[in-house]
């Protein structure tokens, strides 16, 4: 019987709709699309970030450097590179429509300021628990990690699904026993949600 359902955030609850403000800055440095995305999220600074070794705004102020920018500069390049994501309203009243019958969590791989960032755009209070990579400390896909949401809501792995946008994630949550479902847009994986349930 499921009890609880996680999602992943970046890529399920909020994505990149428009990508033309992450292509505006990439060309502005020479770059695509492809190769910003890569330069802020493939590089040492934001594994660091991802598991709280040093927080956001130290990895943008790296990646100012990087572009031989001043520090200063970090929370523009920020604000630019995040300018085309959105938060799906409709994702969430799902979700909340799923309450109290079942337990709700987020499972992300994420800075130091997302729950900031839940908070000021008004989508914290959907879930029962969130963790967040940088908080404890540990990135999917490893299993300690869906151990540690699984205990926050004191249930066992058979009972709970996992949404994710990655394979890796979720083969990682089918191993331990959870459902997987692959996100891969919103319409077909409120449908197979709704299948398990």
């Amino acid at each position: 019987m499921i009890n609880a359902i996680y999602f992943d955030l970046g890529g399920v609850i909020v994505r990149t709709e428009d990508k033309t403000p992450r292509a505006a800055l990439g060309a502005e440095f020479g770059m695509t699309y492809d190769e910003m995305d890569a330069f802020v999220f493939r590089c040492q600074t934001a594994k660091l970030a991802s598991i709280g070794q040093i927080s956001e705004q130290e990895h943008w102020r790296e990646v100012a450097r990087r572009l031989n920018l001043p520090e200063a500069e970090g929370p523009r390049l920020s604000q630019a590179f995040f300018a085309g994501d959105r938060v799906d309203r409709e994702l969430l009243a799902f979700i909340q429509s799923l309450r109290p019958a079942l337990k709700t969590g987020v499972i992300s791989n994420a800075w130091d300021g997302l729950r900031a960032y839940m908070l000021r755009e008004g989508f914290l209070t959907p879930f029962d628990a969130v963790i967040i990579s940088a908080e404890v400390g540990i990135i999917k896909p490893d299993p300690r990690i869906y151990q540690r949401a699984l205990e926050k809501l004191n249930i066992d792995a058979e009972e709970a699904i996992f949404v994710d946008d990655f394979p890796e994630n979720i083969a990682a949550a089918n191993a331990l026993g959870m459902r997987g479902v692959h996100f891969q847009s919103a319409a077909q994986a409120l449908k197979e949600i709704q299948q398990i349930l």
